[in-house]
């Protein structure tokens, strides 16, 4: 007996102990949770770990944001003030010219259209202004063709409604103006004054000046080369024109001009068909008619042929086919 009351009083106390073992820790327990559960008062919620907010840039203000477009962000510079553009193709263009051409010496003035054309001639350098705002039809007011009492051994080249004659065969060879020299000078060239050599002729009540195989009418306040008048008489001709055999006569050619000896004298005639000459000067214009290209001088159309291994030009006879 003495041996179960000892047992019993061992398990009691036993059980004592793990009572007051377990009323301290759920206790402890208890007051743990409290404390950290005061400040939700009495639910305790557990606190939110919550990361800070990696807003997108720009969204609320806040977060790393994209510079503002009008404020700090380094924008591209300006085409008109400080981006370095790519210069326009026309002005490069145009500067280029510009440059090469002040590098030749030559000037151009787009306004007026007056320009300065250089020549060399036997190493010199000779400048002739041609002013193209002052034109008067100048080219209009050359004369027709002399027909030739000759007959063509050869049929005309047909184009368009007309015939077009010729003694020599078709030889093209491009249209390089001739200059002959310092003196002469080409249809539209202006002067303000003209040199005391010039004299007055008149034809058919219209006074001209002629000095050096230049032919002048006066142009707004000054005087103008234009085509020589048919019937226009002088003294003298240029050293330096061409004699050519019209197929009955000789003709002097000067410039563009042809002349017949009168006398003493040297008078403008219109060109003969069929009459060939070496050179022509500035002012004619390459035509095409048909398969053919023509140089067109005033209202005169020259072939290009080769004859005597040379390289020139026939005046054509034009006809309207009929």
């Amino acid at each position: 007996m003495k041996n179960i009351s000892n047992t019993v009083k061992k398990s009691a106390l036993l059980l004592c102990l793990i009572g007051t073992f377990f009323l301290i820790s759920i206790d402890s327990f208890a007051q743990r949770r409290g404390n950290a559960g005061s400040r939700g008062g009495a639910t305790h919620t557990r606190p939110a770990a919550t990361r800070p907010a990696t807003t997108r840039p720009g969204a609320g203000g806040s977060g790393v944001q994209r510079p503002n477009n009008t404020a700090n962000r380094a924008t591209r510079p300006a085409n008109s003030n400080n981006k370095a553009t790519r210069p326009a193709t026309q002005n490069t263009r145009e500067q280029n010219i510009a440059n090469r051409n002040n590098g030749n010496n030559i000037n151009r003035n787009n306004n007026n259209r007056t320009g300065n054309r250089n020549t060399n001639i036997s190493g010199n350098t000779v400048n002739v202004n041609v002013d193209r705002s002052r034109d008067i039809n100048v080219y209009n007011r050359n004369t027709v063709v002399r027909r030739n009492t000759v007959v063509y051994a050869r049929p005309p080249y047909r184009y368009g409604g007309y015939r077009y004659y010729g003694y020599h065969p078709y030889y093209y060879h491009p249209y390089r103006p001739y200059y002959w020299g310092p003196v002469w000078h080409p249809w539209g060239f202006f002067v303000t004054t003209l040199a005391v050599t010039a004299i007055v002729v008149s034809v058919e009540s219209t006074q001209y000046h002629y000095d050096q195989g230049n032919w002048y009418a006066p142009s707004n306040g000054g005087y103008q080369v234009v085509p020589a008048p048919v019937g226009g008489t002088v003294n003298n001709i240029p050293s330096g024109a061409q004699t050519v055999n019209t197929g009955t006569v000789n003709n002097y050619y000067y410039g563009g001009t042809f002349y017949e000896k009168d006398g003493s004298n040297y008078k403008v005639v219109p060109p003969t068909a069929g009459t060939l000459v070496d050179n022509l000067p500035e002012g004619g214009t390459e035509v095409t008619i048909g398969d053919v290209k023509y140089i067109k001088f005033g209202e005169t159309y020259y072939q290009p042929v080769h004859v005597d291994g040379k390289d020139k030009y026939e005046v054509v006879l034009v006809e309207e086919d009929k």
